[in-house]
């Protein structure tokens, strides 16, 4: 089958071949009719753009890459992720862009593949994820001028580019949800590994402090986000006797829970517990987690949407983008409880 030129296709769409370009490259600033009209010839006509002779001509691969400085194992262990990449694929098919996903499984790795990312030319820019607090993914992009948008509060402070949830009014909110029904001996178990932990760790302080609750040293556990720890934390919890715990993610939490059974304690009736994440896992929970939702798609597909702009020089955005949290009240926590 004969390969169509633009100029066909404008012919066909009764358009110039420079707005077929620009429906393609999914430019701004064409009417909806003229786009709508472009496309429906190009969907009848079976047309495929020359990947190789556009990027030639427009000094773009539309290619972008997700960068994510975590053990690769990570990603296939914690939902998080999953549902990240989906609303992040959801608009790089939007936008006629292709995704490269690059995952490590060292810092030798790491820094090897950093430099070929950045010294080859290939990506139009990177999408980076912050779940890690000293990231030098970061740092290297800057320096090289690579566009890129971080996914998370990065820890470099500055006019970087980022997509990130509330984190300190959702965890501040679930503390106050805790206290509200009468807990007083609010546990947490909180992560110094990225800036999420560390936020979330602020707004659970916020709570007491609003409440003159005096933070007990004994009633503040460490977890990396994994289950695992989330178990182990939660043991080391329970001779303090909290009555309620904040947990810094879902993952954890579930851990928790399995810790509190285990330890012959009813969920809420001896312990309430509050999660942040809101990913699929805690809606089968045993009983079902109250948490935190956090928008993790669109947190993905918006990344994906201002490093497009970014790429394409639009700026009537901004650039730090924080999406709002939602409290989802399920069985961990309960009713009004009294000691």
């Amino acid at each position: 089958m004969k390969r169509l030129t633009l100029d066909e296709i404008g012919h066909l769409a009764g358009v110039s071949r420079a707005t077929v370009s620009r429906v393609i490259n999914n430019y701004p600033h064409i009417t909806p009719e003229v786009r709508e009209r472009v496309q429906k010839v190009i969907t009848q006509t079976g047309y495929q753009p020359n990947v190789i002779a556009r990027s030639l001509a427009s000094n773009r691969s539309t290619i972008i890459g997700l960068v994510i400085p975590s053990d690769a194992l990570t990603i296939f262990t914690d939902p998080y992720f999953p549902s990240l990449i989906q609303g992040i694929t959801q608009s790089t098919n939007q936008l006629n862009l292709t995704l490269s996903l690059f995952l490590f499984h060292s810092m030798e790795e790491e820094i090897r593949t950093a430099r070929s990312i950045l010294n080859t030319g290939l990506l139009d820019g990177v999408i980076i994820t912050a779940d890690r607090r000293e990231d030098s993914f970061v740092s290297s992009v800057l320096k090289h001028g690579l566009p890129f948008v971080v996914i998370g509060r990065p820890e470099l402070v500055g006019d970087i580019p980022f997509v990130n949830v509330d984190n300190v009014s959702g965890a501040q909110l679930a503390t106050e949800h805790l206290i509200a029904h009468g807990r007083r001996r609010v546990a947490t178990i909180r992560s110094v590994s990225n800036t999420a932990g560390e936020d979330r760790f602020i707004g659970f302080q916020n709570a007491l402090r609003n409440h003159s609750i005096k933070l007990d040293p004994r009633l503040v556990a460490y977890g990396d986000f994994s289950l695992e720890s989330g178990y182990v934390a939660m043991q080391q919890l329970l001779p303090a006797k909290p009555d309620a715990v904040f947990i810094a993610s879902d993952t954890m939490a579930l851990g928790a829970q399995r810790a509190i059974r285990e330890a012959g304690l009813r969920i809420p009736d001896d312990v309430a517990i509050v999660g942040f994440d809101d990913l699929p896992p805690s809606v089968h929970a045993e009983p079902q987690l109250t948490t935190v939702r956090q928008p993790v798609r669109q947190m993905g597909s918006t990344a994906v949407e201002l490093l497009n702009n970014i790429v394409n020089g639009i700026h009537d955005s901004p650039a730090q983008i924080i999406l709002p949290v939602e409290l989802i009240v399920r069985a961990s926590c309960g009713s009004e409880h009294t000691n």
